[in-house]
């Protein structure tokens, strides 16, 4: 079965695609016929789609895409039927929480939102349980949110201190020392799905224009990637803590507020650097 559908159709699981291929299981064969499923969405005329479709429809071939639309659509069911249980748990936890004070808050990014998303509102559903919206804080979204408190619970006394917490999660670094010497301070290897999931979300963050951004941009460049997201998996995980435990509103200071705090940090090293030697650092005046 040699038709070109893909080549016209952005997403083949889309309106248009679905609609098209539900037709050729059915039995349609004639392109123009086919053609004409075509959604106002789809940037291709019916003409160049028509074009497309011409092709020799095998009986092999249409009963392996018939077995494939009937798995996808047998995933989408339990897909469904994962959400639904999820929406039904956390239903219960809002049941046995208090009701936060405020109303929830808008969101702190725009999404787009996503043909494989969640069917019901998460971000509401997990402020009624926590009590505050986690997705304020950067590179923590709905579905990240959602993880954690899958993985870490609602309780974060069981971790006396965000450094109890980081190093549960092995993002923390190593402490080996020996004889007063350091022997490594790298971080364990671990299996925790919520780590992995914080460690996506810090590759995501560094594209941002957010202090975490800088943070992980300035430290990528001085000792690599792999450091830098692991750097900027604690702090998003000390930033998580801190709101579930001691209820902390997090506010982005901005990417331009992190480098001039790194830029005053140098110059105050600087400063400390000249006066031990006996100098005293003062700055010129910029000519254009």
């Amino acid at each position: 079965m040699n038709v070109q559908l893909h080549h016209v159709v952005a997403d083949v699981t889309g309106a248009t695609g679905l609609k098209i291929i539900r037709a050729i299981v059915a039995g349609e064969r004639d392109p123009a016929q086919l053609a004409q499923h075509r959604e106002r969405q789809c940037k291709n005329p019916v003409e160049t789609i028509e074009v497309a479709l011409r092709g020799h429809y095998r009986d092999e071939h249409v009963f392996a895409l018939t077995q494939a639309v009937q798995n996808y659509d047998f995933c989408h069911i339990q897909v469904a039927a994962c959400d639904q249980r999820i929406e039904d748990v956390l239903a219960r936890l809002r049941s046995v929480s208090a009701a936060p004070a405020a109303p929830l808050p808008k969101p702190a990014r725009r999404t787009r939102a996503s043909a494989n998303g969640f069917a019901f509102d998460v971000r509401a559903a997990l402020y009624s349980v926590l009590g505050l919206d986690a997705t304020q804080i950067n590179g923590i979204g709905p579905y990240l949110a959602l993880k954690l408190v899958a993985e870490c619970g609602t309780d974060m006394t069981r971790w006396p201190s965000a450094k109890h917490f980081t190093s549960w999660l092995c993002l923390a670094p190593g402490n080996k020392i020996s004889g007063g010497k350091v022997l490594s301070s790298r971080t364990r290897r671990s299996g925790s799905r919520a780590a992995a999931a914080l460690r996506l979300a810090a590759t995501t963050v560094g594209k941002t224009d957010t202090a975490l951004g800088a943070f992980y941009r300035r430290l990528s460049a001085r000792t690599g990637k792999a450091k830098a997201v692991t750097a900027t998996a604690r702090k998003i995980a000390v930033l998580f803590y801190n709101a579930l435990r001691h209820g902390m509103q997090y506010q982005d200071p901005g990417a331009s507020y992190y480098e001039e705090r790194y830029r005053q940090r140098v110059l105050d090293g600087l400063r400390r650097r000249a006066s031990s030697l006996g100098y005293t650092l003062q700055q010129q005046p910029m000519t254009l």
